[in-house]
């Protein structure tokens, strides 16, 4: 099986086109198409049962479309078996709900899983090492190697669950409701980092969330290398002090398995829909 190219920055990381999920006579994902580029955001808003996660899991293969296509990396995955999709899911970054790590390893155990088990990657022990020690550095966590996840706070659960997703460097990543049960303060510095992550490495983030501030984290900031800080993005698109041209956040906002709106954080505040108006909040 060749290689998908997806060097190029306009090459095609996740596109779906008219996807239709069903179990029996239940449809839970209704026609659905996007397309996503390296550096590209999406903050998939809705509420819980609204089809969010089955939107991340068909675009991972785990849930077959019904109808429709499904492509990652240029290659249509739409009816791979699972052999087949190991490789091209191992290029995939994904946080699970609660950060979803294995209790009975170590936390650079967990972080180590997707290198040791990729059969793409073959990296030697000592790379191994050296990279779960960088992830765990990057989300300020190098000094819970050897501690176990029940032995964490729930931020510093999601946070080596963050590590674990991008100790591949994968050039995609999916995160399943990253804040869900966090107070704001811990939920702001998981944002941050997802921000981190995005613009470090240009990486695609498709964020599925019941909170608008996440969206409005990653629509309205974008880190800056030189400084090491998250900085405000100006009113004409170009993050502050550094003239760079950040690629818009999406929003989504899903009811019952379909999409009801797509577009920017200014045309999501403006919708006058009173199911999407919902997920924003008034401002007095």
């Amino acid at each position: 099986m060749p290689a998908p190219q997806s060097d190029s920055p306009a090459a095609s990381l996740l596109r779906m086109e008219s996807v239709t999920v069903s179990f029996d006579d239940l449809v839970a994902l209704q026609p659905l198409s996007f397309e996503m580029q390296a550096g590209d955001t999406r903050v998939v808003l809705g509420a819980a049962g609204s089809g969010k996660t089955t939107l991340l899991k068909a675009a991972l293969g785990l849930v077959k479309a019904s109808r429709g296509r499904v492509y990652l990396f240029g290659q249509d995955i739409t009816d791979l078996g699972e052999r087949a999709m190991y490789d091209i899911r191992s290029r995939v970054g994904v946080l699970f709900q609660e950060g979803g790590l294995f209790d009975s390893i170590t936390v650079a155990e967990n972080v180590a899983y997707p290198l040791v088990n990729s059969k793409r990657l073959h990296l030697p022990p000592a790379e191994v090492d050296h990279r779960v020690e960088d992830a765990l550095r990057f989300v300020e966590l190098e000094h819970t190697l050897e501690k176990y996840p029940g032995e964490l706070s729930g931020g510093m659960r999601r946070r080596v669950g963050i590590a674990r997703a991008v100790v591949t460097e994968p050039p995609l990543v999916l995160y399943d409701s990253p804040t869900a049960g966090l107070d704001p303060i811990t939920a702001n510095t998981i944002m941050a980092l997802i921000v981190r992550e995005r613009d470090s490495q240009n990486t695609a983030n498709l964020i599925v969330t019941q909170r608008y501030q996440d969206g409005q984290v990653m629509a309205n900031f974008r880190y800056n290398r030189s400084s090491g800080q998250l900085e405000p993005i100006s009113p004409n698109g170009s993050a502050a002090n550094h003239g760079s041209n950040p690629r818009p956040t999406v929003f989504m906002v899903m009811k019952e398995g379909g999409v009801v709106f797509e577009g920017s954080q200014a045309e999501l505040e403006a919708s006058t829909d009173s199911y999407v108006s919902k997920f924003v909040p008034k401002h007095s």
